[in-house]
């Protein structure tokens, strides 16, 4: 074999030109890694800014009256106590309230999962005329603060008679238009080449929706099912004014009004009662959490 038809037949080992020099990548590794240490320490200062309050919450929560009180505050507590949870169990009527709240945040999210993605639906996947300004309807809806439309709402719900009902506390928030907006907003990803076949096989539309549809909105489903819960949940305006004696109070409204005492708010029964109230929301984020994360992260703009 000839020394050309070696060189040709040999590979070449030599380093392409466009390789990184290796000065170059030890100059950089610095750079990198004082940004990750930069990062790091700006997520865990983060952390920290959103942990604090609720660690402080459950700590005090266990804090004598005096002890919560104390100036400068204190994070731990000095002598423990659980006389907070059990005045909580004991003044107020904790399981007709709790139930109040569940009933009200169950009813509310069921109807907005329903209600708000058959509106959704229709307007992401099926033609009709008028969908273009109907859905410009909802996102002025989405637009309109709500402390604007909250007296018009009032006043509509008393002439009905549905004051200091579970219907008054229920039906203004059965279907709130951002929800219809996330939700819509996610079906636009899906392809209708799906549907089309589905519809070719001869699947009417209310099935298409409850057995295709629906089973591939679960991220997004899950998002506003925890959204949803979440601000019912919590929602103490509304339940104060509807709610005109005390078995239609809430948890909120409940604890608000009973942990005033003659004097003075009583800020640890006020915790002990926050803790018990933040606590169902901990643990339905943390089951859902996966398809929240890919609900947020996967619903689109797309118009």
């Amino acid at each position: 074999m000839t020394a050309v038809s070696r060189s040709v037949l040999a590979p070449d080992r030599r380093v392409p030109e466009y390789a990184p020099r290796p000065a170059a990548t030890s100059r950089r590794r610095p750079r990198d890694r004082v940004a990750a240490v930069i990062l790091h320490v700006v997520l865990v200062a983060g952390l920290l800014a959103m942990v604090g309050p609720f660690l402080w919450m459950l700590l005090s929560s266990f804090k004598s009256e005096g002890e919560v009180r104390e100036f400068p505050p204190t994070w731990w507590p000095h002598h423990p106590t659980l006389d907070n949870y059990r005045d909580l169990f004991a003044r107020l009527d904790f399981p007709h309230y709790f139930a109040n709240s569940a009933l009200v945040a169950i009813v509310v999210t069921a109807g907005n999962l329903l209600i708000c993605s058959l509106t959704a639906y229709a307007l992401a996947k099926l033609p009709f005329p008028g969908r273009r300004w109907v859905f410009a309807v909802v996102v002025g809806n989405v637009m309109v603060p709500v402390m604007v439309t909250f007296v018009p709402t009032f006043v509509l719900v008393s002439r009905l008679g549905l004051v200091n009902t579970y219907a008054g506390l229920i039906l203004p928030n059965i279907a709130l238009a951002v929800n219809v907006f996330l939700i819509r907003q996610f079906m636009l990803s899906l392809p209708d080449e799906l549907l089309e076949s589905a519809r070719m096989d001869g699947a009417g539309e209310f099935r298409i929706f409850w057995k295709i549809v629906l089973p591939l909105c679960r991220p997004v489903l899950a998002t506003v099912g925890i959204l949803t819960f979440l601000g019912s949940w919590n929602n103490f305006l509304w339940p104060l004014v509807v709610a005109t004696t005390e078995d239609k109070y809430t948890l909120p409204v409940a604890l608000a009004l009973y942990s005033v005492g003659q004097n003075q708010t009583r800020y640890g029964l006020l915790l002990a009662g926050s803790v018990v109230v933040v606590t169902p929301i901990l643990i339905i984020f943390f089951v859902l959490q996966r398809h929240f994360v890919r609900g947020i992260a996967t619903t689109g703009m797309k118009a």
